[in-house]
């Protein structure tokens, strides 16, 4: 068998590698008590930017307390911003039932012919009866119960993962009383000039992949703050920085997000929920980390 090369680690050996490269605490419990209940390998994606590897050690400075408010920072961020996908996800649900029923047909996802691309159709049929089958839902053990199993198009909607649900609309036919026309009316966007736009559907899909890769993140913990986030959404020109960022980070899908918006009342509450959030960690969050350009706040404000 393999043996790994680095060597098991005690809480107590764990904590004298944070005195040895120079950090220091206040409270040894606290710093126990974090190693239990963290763990010493998660609160490491909040310092790798502040350790230096030629030198082996922490930059001047570095507190154990200030790690921890990082990660703090990082749980009450990832809450709010999975509470406002929640919201954008259940307009985007309720919409795209609505866009569909235009064809007058409760059982309208079996006909491909609404559908661009034939193969990539029935790929997600086999997702969407795969997603239907595991469901526990009332409503979904109700059709099955009484209408010999043919699920209407409002309740398919319901069950889908986000990931099929992008899938699904990104297959939609275009153009003039098509499905995608009738959903994508909600999200029309201004222009430089002031003059609402209706986004392409790359540009439309890649900024629901985006925060549905976003979502995933926030629902299974994983770190946000100063992270690369590998899904890319496209930008409205009017949003776009002097300068590309190096990787995708947060801000950029926060501006998907933006876009994506179920009202312009729940993003306003959403905002001035990151601001707040923001103006508690100051001094210890770095906005740049996120990919926060100085004017934040006149891209993300409705």
């Amino acid at each position: 068998m393999y043996q790994y090369p680095k060597p098991i680690l005690t809480i107590e050996q764990q904590i004298q590698t944070y005195i040895d490269a120079g950090m220091t605490f206040d409270s040894k419990e606290q710093v126990e008590n974090s190693l239990l209940t963290i763990g010493y390998y998660r609160l490491r994606g909040y310092s790798f930017q502040l350790y230096d590897k030629a030198e082996k050690r922490y930059v001047e400075g570095t507190t154990f307390e200030n790690i921890l408010r990082l990660y703090h920072f990082d749980q009450e961020l990832a809450s709010i911003v999975f509470s406002m996908i929640a919201k954008i996800e259940v307009a985007l649900r309720a919409r795209l039932s609505q866009a569909l029923l235009i064809h007058q047909d409760a059982l309208i996802l079996q006909d491909s012919s609404i559908f661009e691309n034939k193969l990539k159709y029935w790929r997600n049929m086999s997702s969407i009866a795969s997603e239907i089958a595991r469901s526990s839902d009332a409503f979904i053990k109700h059709n099955f119960k009484k209408y010999q199993g043919e699920v209407p198009v409002w309740a398919v909607v319901e069950v889908l993962s986000f990931g099929t649900l992008s899938k699904l609309i990104k297959n939609l036919k275009h153009g003039r009383g098509s499905s995608y026309a009738e959903l994508v009316k909600h999200y029309r966007q201004p222009s430089e000039k002031g003059i609402r736009l209706t986004p392409s559907k790359d540009m439309f899909t890649s900024w629901i992949y985006s925060v549905s890769v976003l979502r995933n993140m926030c629902a299974h913990n994983s770190r946000i703050y100063n992270r690369t986030i590998l899904m890319a959404p496209q930008i409205l020109k009017i949003d776009k920085t002097e300068s590309t960022p190096e990787h995708n980070g947060l801000y950029q899908v926060l501006l998907a997000m933006k876009y994506l918006r179920s009202s312009d009342e729940d993003w306003r509450e959403f905002v001035t929920e990151l601001n707040g959030l923001i103006t508690k960690y100051d001094g210890v969050i770095v906005l740049s980390h996120m990919n926060f350009p100085h004017d934040w706040h006149t891209h993300l404000y409705v």
